[in-house]
């Protein structure tokens, strides 16, 4: 069968094997998706439908409020048992001790997880289902991240945000009414998780192009058409109506769907992200409030649209690049990730020791490959990325943050992130082009400073 995003419904995706003119084969382990109003009443039957009989359904303290203790009486009538926990801290870190409470509590009896929430609660189930061999749902209490489908859990672990490979939720569960309910920053933040799909899609054409890295333009179709049905209607999402909800909320599952189709993050996560992680180990090494990971993303969008469109006007100087990777100091480097990246240092110089990705050689292989197909680079950004006032306007009707000081970044944090985002994780992005070209530095005091 051949994926058809142009027709496709969000159902088409599921129990079908799609043969690619990328050259692979496309399928998603995720059965079911309810997404309607009062879905929240199909849930048991969806239980029984799949073969079990006794749910471990993880919450929080908000995500029980708005969905728990309701799921808790449904299941009652139906006669489903239900071991429920509730996580007691506010805000939930996704970390080895949380994990560890859950695993704890687990009771054996369970056949299948379900995680009533977003992205923490999300991804602690994903991996801690995936670790048991069990079987996991997800009931979703906001429209507000892309990671319901896909197979990556990202948790903290020695201090390092990293996202660990496990599978995608049995079954994805969106009650209209209560993703409408959620706190508008939460629909926000979701949004703009969908708009950071603008900067990651051109990091994954830039890796295509410069590394000759894996890329299928089917899976990018997919990913821009339901980026395009949200936009369409984002000018409606502060009034919260049913269907617009349901557009955001089909649009992020979609993505997921992308990313299980291609078996990591790269059709929906870019350096906008990496910023995003980076802001979120400081903000918890610092003892600050966490910020919802959307509401980072899309801060980190405005400022890799900001670079993009720097860098699609730049002379490119690679004389001066090929010297600066020449004298690339590994001792010098290592200082400045134990200065930015605190008790997380350590990890970002165990993955470069063994990626090498700074290392001159590959550097200057990459800088001879952009020299050749500078002109396709640059036709390439101006084509995909948007207009700055375009996204910093969608976040402004949202009374979203806009700029890095919004969510009380001072301007060396910021600087500090662009130069160093990259080293979060193994992955081709804006960020190593512009650094492998000398310009990383540079352009990130321009930003920094709102130039």
């Amino acid at each position: 069968m051949k994926l058809k995003p142009e027709t496709f419904t969000i159902q088409d995706y599921l129990h079908h094997e799609f043969e690619c003119s990328c050259g692979r084969t496309h399928r998603t382990d995720v059965e079911e998706i309810l997404i309607s109003q009062g879905a929240r009443r199909e849930v048991p039957g969806l239980i029984k439908r799949l073969g079990y009989r006794h749910v471990y359904m993880v919450s929080d303290v908000n995500t029980y409020q708005a969905a728990g203790q309701e799921l808790e009486g449904i299941f009652r009538e139906a006669g489903v048992a239900c071991t429920s926990h509730r996580i007691p801290r506010d805000p939930v870190v996704p970390d080895e001790y949380t994990l560890g409470e859950l695993l704890i509590d687990f009771d054996r009896d369970c056949d299948v997880i379900m995680a009533v929430g977003t992205g923490t609660i999300n991804d602690m189930c994903k991996f801690l289902s995936c670790q048991l061999g069990k079987q996991y749902i997800v009931f979703a209490t906001a429209p507000s991240m892309d990671g319901f489908a896909s197979v990556g859990a990202a948790l903290i672990r020695g201090n390092l945000k990293t996202t660990y490979d496990a599978h995608v939720p049995q079954a994805i569960v969106g009650d209209v009414d209560i993703l409408a309910r959620a706190p508008m920053n939460m629909i926000a933040a979701g949004v703009a998780d969908i708009m950071g799909k603008y900067t990651c899609l051109c990091d994954w054409h830039l890796a295509r192009i410069v590394n000759g890295e894996y890329f299928c333009p089917v899976i990018e179709e997919m990913v821009r058409l339901a980026m395009g049905k949200m936009m369409a209607q984002v000018k409606e999402i502060k009034d919260r109506k049913p269907e617009t909800i349901k557009s955001v909320m089909e649009a992020l599952v979609l993505t997921g769907i992308a990313m299980s189709f291609v078996g990591n993050s790269r059709p929906a996560s870019g350096c906008e992200h990496h910023m995003s992680h980076y802001w979120e180990m400081m903000f918890l090494f610092q003892g600050r409030p966490a910020v919802l990971h959307g509401t980072k993303v899309g801060v980190g969008t405005v400022m890799a649209v900001g670079l993009y469109q720097k860098a699609a006007e730049r002379t490119f100087d690679y004389e001066a690049a090929g010297r600066k990777a020449e004298a690339y100091d590994r001792e010098t480097w290592e200082s400045d990730m134990r200065r930015t990246y605190d008790a997380a240092a350590e990890g970002v110089i165990s993955l470069e020791k063994k990626e090498k990705k700074n290392d001159p050689e590959q550097v200057l292989k990459r800088l001879e490959t952009v020299r050749d197909r500078e002109a396709e680079i640059k036709g390439m950004i101006r084509e995909l990325i948007p207009s700055l006032e375009l996204v910093t306007g969608i976040l402004k009707d949202m009374d979203a943050p806009v700029c890095a000081a919004d969510l009380g970044i001072d301007r060396e944090m910021t600087r500090d992130c662009i130069v160093v985002a990259k080293e979060v994780r193994n992955r081709y992005t804006l960020l190593q082009l512009l650094w492998d070209l000398g310009l990383l530095e540079e352009m990130a005091e321009e930003i920094a400073a709102g130039r």
